[in-house]
């Protein structure tokens, strides 16, 4: 069935159209010049990470590999690039049989980077690489703001689940890709439906303040939710006041209530009395759970309350501050001619003002310590060291225009908790810094 038939808000049959109209009209000057059959190399990177970071994490490939599959120019998109004249007639008759038949080369999900780190290398004819520059930027910077505020939300909590509630709060699509990210990141559960059946997330969720007012007492609110969700349910106990909410949900739910969340106030000191209160009421095993606007500083300042569980909506979704992470889509390296067998030569933006970019060919490696830990990320064009041989960070993704594999998400967000075990121990601090090791070119 067609989305449209059931009132949902977009129809997108293929990612074509999730690009920039310079893309096209590049394209189109490369087909008239001779040169948009040149092999060529661009390659995904940060010139610096958000200020304050101190280490990044890559999230959205299994998302890239996905639009890159979908990137077909079918007849309702050329009818709009040609009704609109966005590109000539030529030009349209190459898009009509577009398939990405490159190679993509990327850290794998999960992994963490740095400024200058080759995040993807796409690889390829200039035409067919280019037009994904704005679907992959698109994808890689919003899905990785989300995963690095998320880690370092994680390393905050201090193994206490963190559970992702933001989908009220940025668009739903972008939800949808944030709780992704989330999970990847270090989140246990979101509250998010579409998440959990697009990637099979573990989704929770029970009651609002708008429940607990549907009644006409706080008590018969309790009752319902627990003759509905039974006595290991969690009861929100903030709408009116909190030591009688607490003492009610008791007495409703018995000793085995679930979980109490508490959504405003002080949340460090209501913390602490609700859990003396559910102690002295036999309520021991009862979890407390806080929401209420949190971000890493706020989880960090409640690591010494009683407190079992997180809720985080609007400043995880928003990156903490940092909604995108600056990424770039630049040529790196192109062949002097149309010819396959011609050579590729390194290109370089050389403007100033910060902008510069490293031309040739790159490949990466983090270089440990005697002690296993990270302490440089390497950057080459040449051979790569001997030593480095077996620490090389780039896995290929597709070859020929072929998806190699796609991860299990658990997988990813287990490569994301070991690769950042592996850094120095002051990456999870919160305080700003600069990146926690530093990027060396060879």
């Amino acid at each position: 069935m067609n989305t449209a038939d059931l009132g949902l808000p977009v129809d997108v049959p293929s990612t074509a159209l999730f690009t920039d109209q310079y893309e096209l009209t590049m394209l189109q000057a490369a087909l008239a010049a001779g040169t948009a059959e040149r092999r060529s190399v661009f390659e995904v990177f940060t010139r610096r990470l958000p200020e304050g970071r101190r280490y990044g994490v890559v999230a959205g490939t299994g998302r890239v590999l996905d639009a890159v599959e979908n990137f077909r120019f079918d007849a309702d998109v050329l009818g709009f690039l040609r009704e609109n004249a966005i590109v000539d007639g030529p030009t349209l008759k190459w898009l009509a049989s577009y398939r990405f038949s490159g190679d993509i080369w990327g850290y794998p999900e999960g992994e963490v980077y740095f400024p200058g780190s080759p995040i993807l290398r796409v690889e390829g004819s200039f035409a067919e690489c280019v037009l994904l520059e704005t679907v992959i930027l698109s994808i890689l910077n919003h899905d990785s703001a989300i995963a690095a505020a998320a880690s370092r939300m994680a390393s905050a909590a201090g193994g206490r689940p963190l559970i992702e509630m933001g989908a009220r709060r940025t668009h739903e699509l972008a939800a949808v890709a944030a709780a992704r990210a989330a999970y990847i990141g270090g989140f246990a559960t979101t509250s998010d439906l579409a998440a959990g059946f697009r990637y099979g997330i573990p989704t929770v969720g029970t009651s609002a303040h708008a429940f607990t007012l549907l009644h006409d007492r706080e008590r018969d609110a309790f009752q319902a939710q627990v003759n509905s969700l039974g006595r290991g349910t969690t009861l929100l106990v903030d709408t009116y006041d909190v030591a009688e909410a607490v003492r009610m949900a008791v007495e409703v739910a018995g000793p085995e209530l679930g979980a109490v969340r508490i959504d405003s106030g002080d949340l460090l000191l209501v913390a602490h009395r609700v859990r003396q209160q559910l102690d002295e009421l036999g309520a021991r095993d009862t979890r407390i759970i806080v929401t209420s606007d949190l971000d890493e500083y706020a989880i960090a300042s409640l690591a010494a309350a009683p407190v079992d569980a997180y809720g985080v909506g609007t400043q995880l979704v928003t990156g903490s501050g940092h909604p995108t992470c600056s990424m770039v889509y630049k040529l790196v390296a192109r062949a002097e001619s149309a010819d396959p067998k011609a050579p590729l030569e390194a290109v370089a933006k050389r403007s100033t003002g910060g902008k510069t970019s490293i031309g040739g060919r790159k490949w990466a490696a983090r270089r440990l310590d005697e002690r296993g830990v990270a302490e440089a990320e390497v950057i080459g064009t040449e051979a790569v060291p001997v030593a480095l041989a077996d620490r090389q960070l780039l896995v290929e993704l597709v070859k020929g225009g072929q998806v190699l594999s796609r991860e299990p998400l658990d997988a990813v967000r287990d490569r994301h908790a070991t690769s950042l075990a592996n850094l120095p121990l002051s990456a999870t601090q919160l305080s700003r810094g600069e990146p926690v090791i530093p990027t060396e070119y060879i």
